[in-house]
């Protein structure tokens, strides 16, 4: 069962591994692709925060932004496969702030094509957050092993 169990969390992890390491490549001085994907989306975000709460987020540069990412799945990732709770937290944490970033479905209407491709993948990213959850709950319920004490040898004469 362990054995399946490392497997299970190679494959699930080694989405998010990939996606660093692709990121990382394609990184750059700005940022690369994921940076200008990502400028305009949290520009929206930040617009629509500001408006109706009245919060203003600081000033970051997106290629700050799209580092932290790769660091959180990457480090996330590779501590997920040991069976850290704290890879599971920061792939937790990664999706979290990502997910309504990238996906922001609920700025198209529901007739535009992009609003159902956006929605689809929104909601591959709260299964996966789900599943990450079940992780956390699933290690959190486990007893840790006790180390049993051994009971003293009577000694024969």
């Amino acid at each position: 069962m362990a054995f399946v169990s490392f497997v299970g969390r190679v494959l699930f992890a080694s989405l998010f591994i990939l996606s660093a390491y692709q990121e990382f490549n394609d990184f750059g001085v700005d940022g690369g692709p994921a940076a200008k994907y990502l400028s305009p989306k949290f520009h929206v975000f930040s617009n629509h925060l500001t408006s109706q709460t009245g919060l203003l987020l600081p000033e970051v540069q997106i290629k700050h932004l799209v580092a932290a990412a790769i660091v959180l799945k990457g480090i996330g990732g590779l501590l997920f496969i040991f069976g850290s709770s704290l890879g599971a937290y920061l792939l937790l944490l990664h999706q979290a702030i990502a997910t309504p970033l990238l996906y922001d479905f609920y700025n198209y209407d529901v007739d535009k094509k992009e609003y159902t491709q956006l929605f689809l993948k929104f909601t591959q990213n709260l299964a996966l957050f789900g599943a990450l959850l079940f992780f956390i709950g699933m290690k959190n319920s486990m007893p840790r092993r006790q180390m049993r004490k051994r009971a003293p040898k009577s000694k024969t004469v």
